[in-house]
């Protein structure tokens, strides 16, 4: 089988690559870059100075901070005019996935025009927008390698997926030293959410030889790291290990692809607005549990890779104990159920219908190993509902 790879053209890695940036946006023939960030980032400062260093190499650099979590298609309205106003060239995404995913959003319709759903999956979109240097600062999205972007449709609350090469960014810069303040709750988010990407590359139907070896660098690194880097948001090794974790898990589901879990995820983040990476953590293990017997081996080296089964465990034993795993992952790293995060168990039953459609018509639930049906994925929702 042929597999068609697809990556940034340029990813710098490591402490203090964040002072490359004018170098790398030079290299990229830019002469009037726009930082796209949040309005947290940018009361720190950090866009600000990020501005500046460029502007002391030469550039016109500004920066646009309306940014919001979980991009709308309303708040890419204000995003597209700075980009016009400043007449940018290079779009550079600073942040966590949102900042980074309407950073690619806007490249796209900056230069072809339209609105997003006029993009959205299955239409792939592989004809250039303005280039985007992806600049990380949690470690869970993966953005900053991926062929995606997730924008949701302010009138419907739909989260739609829009993939190809249009969204890819042509550079990432990729620094550790940027997730150091990054609160223990976002860091448990983040961590399971590139564990999920990492997972569900592996057991998706459109595995590949190239995405399983970082699929599993990936979980082998999240298993070692993440319960450290929870406890001690200092701990250097552990943030930079969990940083290139998700880079490779990024790397991975990009060219293999996500599946159930991200299928449902979507949905409960455009109807209740929680972040990304806590409705994947709430789904993680049930969606495993309902998808193993379809993918036994596969879960099984999954487990193995994260510590939690021995080589010389069964891979039926195995595959058990990664479900395991994750139960004891949501405990430790307290991830709310979501009765906890204060969803109405009214409005949640009124919305599982509408939810399941949303996650079947997005496509990822085709790529999980046991393709569930509409039925299927309302019953997986009213069973973490708790």
């Amino acid at each position: 089988m042929i597999s068609s790879i697809a990556l940034p053209r340029e990813i710098r890695i490591g402490a203090g690559a964040i002072d490359q940036l004018p170098d790398v946006v030079i290299g990229l023939g830019s002469a009037r870059p726009l930082l796209i960030t949040d309005g947290f980032l940018a009361s720190g400062g950090a866009p600000e100075r990020l501005v500046q260093s460029l502007a002391a190499a030469g550039l016109d650099a500004d920066y646009f901070d309306g940014t919001v979590p979980d991009p709308t298609t309303a708040s890419l309205e204000s995003g597209l005019r700075a980009v016009r106003d400043h007449g940018a060239d290079l779009l550079i995404g600073f942040g966590g996935g949102s900042p980074m995913d309407t950073a690619k959003a806007l490249a796209l319709l900056a230069v072809r025009g339209g609105t997003m759903r006029d993009y959205k999956a299955p239409l792939r979109n592989d004809a250039p927008g303005l280039p985007v240097v992806a600049v990380p600062t949690t470690a869970g999205s993966g953005s900053e390698a991926t062929q995606f972007t997730i924008i949701t449709d302010s009138e419907s609350d739909e989260k739609m997926l829009c993939i190809g090469r249009a969204f890819l960014p042509v550079a990432a810069i990729v620094d550790y030293e940027l997730t150091l303040s990054m609160p223990a709750r976002l860091t448990a988010d983040t961590g399971i959410d590139a564990l999920t990407h990492a997972v569900e590359a592996y057991v998706s139907r459109k595995n590949n030889t190239f995405s399983d070896d970082f699929c599993l660098r990936a979980i082998s690194a999240i298993g070692g790291h993440l319960r450290r880097v929870y406890a001690d948001g200092t701990d250097h090794d552990a943030r930079s290990a969990m940083m290139q974790a998700a880079l490779h898990a990024g790397i991975a589901f990009s060219n293999s692809s996500v599946a159930l879990v991200h299928g449902m995820s979507r949905p409960i983040g455009a109807h209740f607005h929680l972040a990304h990476g806590l409705s994947n953590a709430m789904l993680f293990p049930a969606v495993t549990r309902f998808s193993l017997d379809s993918a036994t081996q596969r879960y099984a080296d999954c487990a193995r890779a994260l510590g939690c089964a021995a080589a010389t465990d069964s891979d039926q034993r195995a595959a058990g104990l990664l479900v395991d795993e994750l139960t004891r992952l949501s405990v430790e790293l307290a991830v709310p159920t979501p009765a906890l995060s204060g969803i109405a168990p009214q409005r949640w039953d009124e919305l599982i219908p509408l939810m399941a459609r949303q996650a079947i018509e997005s496509g990822s639930p085709a790529n999980n190993p046991r393709v569930p049906s509409v039925g299927e994925i309302e019953k997986l929702y009213s069973e973490i509902y708790r």
